[in-house]
C-alpha cells in the first residue's frame, strides 16, 4: 500500500508561500489527493483481486468469459431487486430470463478510473489558471520577511522596497482580486458540475446515495435491502453468444462476481460526503468574498485577525485608503510573513500613506 500511493507523497508537503485560503487548498490539493488515490485504488488488483470472475455451466473458457463481460457489461433485472434472496432469487438483481423484463445494464466499472482521474484534473483547473494569473508575485514579495531571524539591516532594507512597492502600486491590484473571487466561484461551479457528472455516470442514482445508506439501518427487514448493492451490485448476469456445431447461434447465460465492486461502494458513498462538504463549504467561502466586497469592515476585521499584534488604527487606516485588490494583496501579506514583520510592514505603510496626504494639503 506503501508502494501504492508513495507517488502521492510530494503533495503532502505544505507550501512555502501562501496565495489562496483554505477551502481553495481543499479543492486542489485534498481533494485532487482523494481522486487520485481512488484511482489507484480501483486499479490495484494486486490488493483486490481480479475485477470480474464468471461463472458458466457450459464449455466456455472462464478467461474468455471474464474479458467479453467486461467488455460488454453485465445486467441486472429490474424487478428482481426487492425478491427474497434464496427463495425468489439467488442475489437481489439475478433473475431468469423473461420476454419482458427490464434489464439494468452496468458499464460504468470500465471507467470508474479513468473518471475519477479526470474529476481530479478538473478540481485543479482553478487552482492551474490562479497561478498563472498571480505569477509567483507574492513568492517575490515576501523578500524573507518571512523568516522571524533575520539581521535588522536586511529586515529594514527588504520591508522598506516592500513599501515602496504597495505605495507605487497602490490601487493596481483590483485584477488580481477581480481573478481570485472568479475563481472561488468556479470551484464552487466546478463541484455542482461534477456531483450532476457522477450522477449522470451512475444511472441517476449519486444524488440520493447517501441518503439511501443512512436510512438504510431504519428499513424494515422484509423489504430490507443494502442500497450500495443495488448502486454497485456484486454479482450481476452476462449473456454470451456464439455459433454451435451445427451453425445455429447458441446463448450461454452466465452470472458474474464483481470484487472491484466492494471498493467502488466504498470510494463513492465516501465521495458523496465529501462533495457535499465541498459544496458547503465553497457556497460559505462565495458568501464570505461577497461580503468582504460589500462591507469593507469586514476586510480589516479578518486581516487584523491573522496579526493582532499590528496597530488596529495604522492598519484600519491602510485598508481604508486602499483598494479592495490592495487589500487582498495585504491580507495574502499577512499569511505569509512573520507576524512582527507584518506590524512594522503596516506601520510604515501608513507612515508612507500619511506623508503623501500631508504632500497633497
Amino acid at each position: 500500500m506503501f508502494q501504492l500511493f508513495g507517488s502521492l507523497k510530494p503533495y503532502l508537503k505544505p507550501s512555502s508561500c501562501t496565495i489562496d485560503n483554505n477551502v481553495f487548498r481543499l479543492h486542489y490539493r485534498a481533494t485532487v489527493l482523494i481522486l487520485v488515490g481512488c484511482s489507484l485504488m480501483v486499479t490495484a488488483r494486486q490488493y483486490f483481486g481480479d475485477p470480474i470472475d464468471c461463472i458458466s455451466k457450459d464449455d466456455i473458457p472462464s478467461n474468455l468469459l471474464d474479458t467479453y463481460c467486461w467488455i460488454h457489461t453485465t445486467f441486472s433485472i429490474e424487478n428482481a431487486w426487492k425478491k427474497r434472496v434464496g427463495d425468489e432469487v439467488p442475489y437481489p438483481g439475478v433473475d431468469k430470463t423473461t420476454p419482458n423484463e427490464k434489464r439494468v445494464y452496468h458499464a460504468y466499472y470500465q471507467w470508474v478510473c479513468f473518471v475519477l482521474f479526470f474529476q481530479a484534473i478538473l478540481f485543479y483547473v482553478p487552482r492551474y489558471l490562479w497561478k498563472a494569473t498571480e505569477g509567483g508575485r507574492m513568492k517575490n514579495l515576501i523578500l524573507g520577511l518571512n523568516n522571524p531571524i533575520l539581521d535588522e539591516t536586511s529586515k529594514n532594507t527588504n520591508r522598506a522596497l516592500l513599501v515602496e512597492y504597495l505605495y507605487k502600486n497602490l490601487n493596481h491590484h483590483n485584477t488580481l482580486f477581480i481573478m481570485y473571487s472568479v475563481m472561488e466561484v468556479l470551484n464552487l461551479l466546478n463541484v455542482i458540475l461534477q456531483m450532476i457528472i457522477m450522477d449522470r455516470f451512475l444511472g441517476g442514482e449519486f444524488t440520493n446515495y447517501g441518503w439511501d445508506v443512512i436510512n438504510f439501518t431504519e428499513w424494515d427487514w422484509s423489504v430490507r435491502y443494502d442500497p450500495m448493492i443495488k448502486v454497485f451490485p456484486r454479482l450481476t448476469k452476462c449473456t454470451f453468444h456464439r455459433y454451435g456445431s451445427s451453425g445455429d447461434v447458441q446463448k450461454h447465460d452466465a452470472m458474474c462476481i464483481l470484487p472491484i465492486n466492494i471498493i467502488n461502494e466504498k470510494i463513492y458513498i465516501f465521495l458523496w460526503f465529501w462533495f457535499y462538504f465541498m459544496a458547503i463549504v465553497s457556497v460559505i467561502a462565495v458568501i464570505y468574498r461577497a461580503i468582504t466586497i460589500v462591507v469593507p469592515r469586514v476586510r480589516f476585521l479578518a486581516t487584523h485577525s491573522r496579526c493582532r499584534v499590528a496597530n488596529r488604527d495604522a492598519l484600519s487606516h491602510v485598508i481604508s485608503q486602499a483598494s479592495i485588490g490592495d487589500w487582498f494583496l495585504l491580507d495574502l501579506l499577512s499569511k505569509n510573513l512573520d507576524s512582527l514583520n507584518f506590524k512594522d510592514l503596516v506601520k510604515d505603510f501608513y507612515s508612507r500613506l500619511e506623508g503623501k496626504g500631508a504632500d497633497s494639503l
